[in-house]
């Protein structure tokens, strides 16, 4: 097992949060869930997978849409329990629904 995956404290679920940066802009693209199978692909190909909860099963971002993501930088926070990864964006849309990023809904308060 890698040394890194070693360093994460996961959920009880077997699962850690990740959020997703744009490595050229900065932008926070989206969050997901990922388990060892997935951190361990994902560092294997450099290119992100994740775990998805609603289907159950392991996924690569952008196996249908073709929007990848091609890992450049990961890093684990202070107490190992979440992970912040820097991508490239294969076509600039890491939203399901077609958007650059998940975050675009702005609440005013």
């Amino acid at each position: 097992m890698n040394k890194f995956i070693k360093k994460i404290t996961f959920n009880k679920d077997g699962l850690v949060p990740i959020i997703v940066q744009d490595y050229v802009n900065n932008k926070v693209l989206m969050m997901a869930w990922a388990n060892k199978t997935a951190i361990n692909m994902t560092l294997k190909t450099n290119i992100m997978h994740y775990w998805s909860r609603s289907r159950q099963k392991l996924w690569k971002k952008g196996e249908s849409s073709g929007n990848l993501q091609y890992l450049k930088n990961i890093y684990l926070d202070c107490d190992s329990d979440s992970i912040l990864v820097q991508v490239i964006q294969k076509n600039n849309k890491a939203c399901h629904t077609g958007q650059e990023t998940c975050f675009f809904n702005e609440y005013k308060y």
